[in-house]
């Protein structure tokens, strides 16, 4: 097999008892990196702190592909006889999440004989497209899925490059 040491330099060739007793000596692990070489490929190295790097380098990889994927639905839920000063706490919520580069479905849920009154729905719906109506465009027209009455909100233009705008900011610091 092909040795290479924990600093990366070639031992060379070597049988393997001698590598592995050239690991023990040196308090380190033998790994196999490339079994399908020819010949094989191994190195010294310590395996826990290669794992433990590895996880870490994985970790903040899904860090920051996380902060880059925002472009996610997310939904806000109503019910139809929702009070004002709770229609305008999920009006803040919606523009929070629009702010934030997501798309947003606003739902109001229907149950029992409130179902025969859809025009309650639309009438909320409304009110909230309307107190959004800078910082949001429609992507889908309020319908029916099920026993909901259903929009999709997506940022404005200007909400974009206000967010672009943030983001190029926080590169820069």
């Amino acid at each position: 097999m092909l040795l290479i040491d924990d600093k990366g330099n070639q031992l060379g060739e070597m049988p393997t008892p001698d590598a592995l007793s050239l690991a023990t000596e040196k308090g380190l692990d033998l790994v196999e990196v490339a079994p399908a070489a020819n010949p094989p490929v191994c190195r010294l190295l310590n395996y826990g702190k290669f794992r433990y790097e590895a996880t870490r380098k994985e970790r903040q990889s899904r860090k920051s592909n996380k902060t880059k994927t925002t472009n996610q639905l997310r939904e806000v839920r109503m019910k139809t006889r929702i009070g004002e000063h709770d229609r305008l706490s999920k009006t803040r919520m919606v523009k929070r999440l629009l702010s934030q580069g997501s798309k947003v479905k606003v739902s109001v849920m229907f149950r029992g004989r409130e179902m025969q009154h859809p025009q309650i729905g639309m009438e909320l719906l409304k009110y909230v497209a309307d107190d959004l109506q800078e910082d949001a465009m429609l992507d889908k027209a309020p319908g029916f899925e099920g026993r909901s009455l259903t929009m999709i909100l997506a940022p404005s233009a200007a909400l974009k490059k206000e967010i672009l705008n943030k983001d190029k900011e926080r590169a820069k610091a």
